[in-house]
């Protein structure tokens, strides 16, 4: 499933095509993915301009002149597509800009989602009005954590994939994160102390980062708008790793958490 870094350069690849520009085609070519595609998103899109694009954790946001904001997510094959060459069955959403640029929403396994809401009205979105703070943001701070996790027995690992505590954190960049810091992902949340912390929110923020920067990690079917697939997958220290040596000598295990694969170094991570 696209995570963070991989929605976030989603969003960087967008903006230079459709920041700024006006949308003369908006065709749904399908009424569902996960859910329903609003009825009215043509009508309430079509001749609009394009004032912005942001994420919100596994989000994109893209904001018009008539204050909708239309919010996608990618599911679990989902991409955006530049000016393709052709549409195939898979490209259920179709934008075309005045500038003459194309853009497609192709997801083979349909588990993403389109919804429309008004702008002032995004923060209020079922989906966003429990999450946490944003991984990258200020708010994530040690004592932050320190505050969120206290008194709880579930696993480090399982509580930082909870959305209502950390926004936007998932499997893969959780497990290198987790490894940066020398945590045991099996440790219970409330045990971590103050100063393990402090070396997770860093973890975390520079795992995010050169994901972003290597443009998100390319498993199956991610790739970016461009076409290019992202490359920290070559990056990763411990995920998709088990057996293989750690840099401390032992070796990398798996295990299965909340039907979730867990990739940690038993020997340095206790």
């Amino acid at each position: 499933m696209p995570e963070l870094p991989e929605v976030e350069t989603t969003v960087r690849g967008l903006r230079p095509v459709l920041e700024g520009q006006r949308l003369i085609t908006v065709e749904p070519r399908r009424a569902d993915l996960r859910r329903v595609i609003p009825p009215d998103l043509r009508q309430r899109l079509t001749g609009a301009v394009v004032t912005g694009l942001g994420r919100r954790a596994k989000y994109g946001l893209i904001e018009t002149d008539r204050g909708d904001t239309m919010i996608f997510h990618l599911g679990m094959s989902g991409r955006w597509r530049v000016d393709p060459e052709d549409l195939g069955k898979h490209d259920h959403l179709l934008l075309e800009t005045e500038e003459g640029r194309r853009l497609s929403l192709c997801d083979p396994r349909r588990f993403g989602s389109l919804d429309l809401v008004r702008t002032d009205e995004v923060a209020a979105f079922p989906a966003f009005a429990a999450l946490g703070p944003e991984p990258l943001g200020e708010t994530l701070t040690a004592a932050f954590l320190a505050e969120r996790l206290a008194g709880r027995i579930a696993p480090i690992k399982l509580l930082l994939l909870d959305q209502r505590i950390v926004a936007g954190l998932g499997n893969i960049y959780v497990c290198e994160a987790l490894y940066m810091a020398r945590i045991n992902p099996r440790a219970p949340g409330g045990s971590i102390s103050l100063a393990k912390l402090r070396k997770l929110v860093v973890a975390i923020h520079e795992v995010l980062e050169a994901a972003i920067e290597a443009g998100g990690s390319s498993l199956r079917d991610y790739a970016r708008p461009d076409g290019q697939l992202g490359y920290f997958s070559k990056q990763f220290l411990v995920y998709g790793r088990e057996g293989e040596p750690c840099e401390c000598g032992g070796l990398v295990a798996r295990q299965v958490d909340g039907g979730r694969s867990t990739f940690w170094c038993p020997r340095c991570q206790k």
